[in-house]
């Protein structure tokens, strides 16, 4: 496995490393760093004691039954969450893209213990943080501590309504109304009836907890219906009558 650097202090976070600078660009995104200057990231992360490793498409980055105490941020890519049953049947929960958080619950909740697998959904790149050194202060007194916990009791209270979404989606009682309640929601996020969504076939089936099959022929019947219309990830809403 390749890494860009063992830790954060090891390469200095100066403009020395192209890849430091792609991974900055995405972390300042990140809800975790909200209120914290581009130019503070680097004494932020040395503070921290950061590290980033590299993913292939596929790759699993940690295991369900997994102990964890640190808290991925996606630097650059994208991960999915999913939950495996005994059979191998996989269910995405969600997908997490540049500047989004992970293992958050497991290592805030005291649990430690992964109930889910992460696994990069292409060429991804991730740093990893220690919880304990976000919320306990440094020795030298850094300022970051307090807007970064404030930041945190966010990211929960927006993961907390995600999942409500989800759940109103996968709770309808037909495939054909799980889609059009997802794809509503797409449109409302996207602000507009045509938009992407960021899943192919099989992992809009398994987010929405259906068979693709299924899914293939509803998607068919609401274009034949002139209700949407769709090009591999891409929809359009036709609400025109």
């Amino acid at each position: 496995m390749k890494y860009y650097s063992k830790s954060c202090k090891s390469v200095g976070f100066t403009t020395k490393t192209m890849k430091v600078r792609k991974n900055f660009s995405a972390l300042i995104r990140s809800q975790l760093f909200q209120g914290i200057a581009e130019a503070e990231l680097g004494t932020l992360v040395k503070c921290l004691g950061c590290t980033f490793r590299a993913y292939k498409k596929d790759e699993v980055v940690r295991h369900a039954g997994d102990f964890v105490r640190e808290i991925g941020i996606v630097a650059g890519g994208r991960v999915h969450i999913v939950k495996d049953d005994a059979w191998g049947n996989s269910n995405i929960i969600t997908e997490i893209s540049d500047g989004g958080m992970f293992a958050e619950a497991a290592v805030c909740g005291g649990v430690g213990v992964l109930s889910v697998t992460i696994r990069a959904a292409a060429d991804t790149e991730i740093m990893f943080v220690d919880f304990q050194r976000i919320i306990t202060t440094c020795t030298s007194a850094c300022i970051f501590h307090t807007l970064l916990i404030r930041n945190m009791i966010g990211v929960f209270a927006r993961k907390n309504m995600m999942l409500v979404g989800k759940m109103e989606h996968i709770t309808k009682r037909t495939t054909r109304d799980k889609l059009l309640s997802y794809l509503s929601e797409q449109a409302r996020l996207h602000n507009s009836n045509s938009f992407e969504i960021p899943f192919d076939r099989q992992e809009l089936a398994d987010y929405l907890s259906v068979e693709r099959s299924a899914l293939s022929a509803e998607m068919s019947r609401l274009k034949a219906d002139g209700i949407i219309n769709y090009r591999k990830n891409h929809f359009a809403l036709i609400t025109d009558p």
